[in-house]
């Protein structure tokens, strides 16, 4: 419930902050937070009303804009995988998003070399031993 509520909201505020107008809504507003300085005299008032509200609204927008791209990113993976398992590709590609940087780094100039020289089996060969040195380090670990 409280999971649904927060995804319907963080969508929403996703959307909304993305939308050309409300950039330019923020511009007014930066606009007239300017234009009201001499009016109180630059004070230190003046200036925290804007670095506090700057602030506080980037501290949240970080956490929706996360949330919302983990979302995307799990969704993605999860439609491609499932093509992986509905096409002629091979399964040992599915869950290297589970490996380090490094591992996927060394598989992605693999696929790219074996591109080159229209050469699956090394790729595959190196998922699979990625994917297997990965599960002999949880097995260890545990």
């Amino acid at each position: 419930m409280i999971e649904k509520l927060f995804t319907r909201i963080a969508n929403t505020v996703a959307h909304y902050a993305g939308l050309s107008p409300t950039f330019a809504v923020c511009c007014l507003i930066v606009l007239g937070w300017a234009a009201t300085g001499p009016f109180f005299g630059f004070s230190d008032t003046w200036q925290l009303v804007i670095n506090t509200g700057t602030t506080i609204i980037t501290f949240l927008m970080v956490f929706l804009i996360q949330n919302t791209q983990n979302r995307d990113s799990a969704a993605i993976q999860t439609k491609l995988d499932e093509l992986i398992l509905v096409s002629r590709a091979k399964n040992t590609f599915i869950g290297i998003e589970h490996l380090t940087e490094s591992e996927v780094e060394e598989i992605r100039e693999k696929c790219e070399q074996a591109a080159k020289r229209h050469d699956r089996k090394v790729a595959e060969t190196a998922v699979k031993k990625a994917m297997a040195q990965k599960r002999g380090s949880k097995t260890h670990a545990a």
